[in-house]
């Protein structure tokens, strides 16, 4: 699972921000849905941040995107898909092989969940997870366009799997964190998601933030 994620401020201020900041998708964005981009800082579900996309020449390209898909019906934003499923996922199906994206990021946070002596099941530390030795994290991701007040933006939503031996004692999953040099492979279209999935990190170290 992965509902918070953090940008330190090193990243803020990348070229790619800058770029999202200044484009027309944006000015509409911030204009009628006061969808304004958070640049730094923990990230939370149905903020606006840079990611990554395709763009019509297939070239790795900055959009401001909204984490969460809206579902009629559900209460809350889809902010989470499971990669071992999503492709059977009617909500999924079609951004699994045509729609992937990465987000950029400096770690993740993930709560740990232990069982209580009453057998129920209780939250635990808060851990900030990133992949051994990284300055950032490249969270993959599906996205799918979405409409609000007559603007048209993508929305994104984050890939998890089951976790590995050391994080299982946090949580049950953890998002899918891929090396850099497999972001392009990674939101080409014309790729296999599935052995691109399959390369995703595991060395992973965490910490109970201050």
């Amino acid at each position: 699972m992965c509902t918070r994620f953090y940008i330190d401020e090193s990243l803020s201020e990348q070229p790619y921000v800058q770029e999202v900041e200044k484009s027309a998708l944006y000015e509409r964005m911030l204009i009628e849905n006061a969808n304004a981009l958070k640049k730094s800082g923990e990230i939370r579900p149905t903020d606006t941040v840079a990611g990554f996309a395709p763009s019509r020449t297939g070239e790795r390209t900055p959009f401001p995107m909204v984490w969460g898909y809206t579902v009629e019906g559900i209460r809350h934003p889809l902010v989470n898909a499971r990669v071992e499923s999503a492709k059977y996922r009617k909500t999924f199906s079609e951004d699994w092989y045509k729609h992937r994206c990465v987000i950029p990021a400096s770690w993740y946070f993930e709560w740990q969940h232990y069982q209580g002596s009453d057998g129920k099941i209780r939250t635990g530390n808060k851990y900030a997870i990133q992949p051994r030795g990284a300055e950032m994290i490249w969270l993959a991701g599906l996205y799918r366009i979405e409409e609000r007040n007559n603007v048209k933006y993508p929305a994104f939503t984050i890939l998890t799997r089951e976790p590995t031996e050391d994080l299982r004692k946090i949580h049950d999953r953890m998002p899918v964190l891929l090396p850099e040099q497999s972001v392009d492979e990674w939101i080409n279209p014309r790729s296999d998601p599935e052995r691109v999935a399959r390369t995703a990190l595991t060395d992973m170290v965490y910490e109970t933030p201050e």
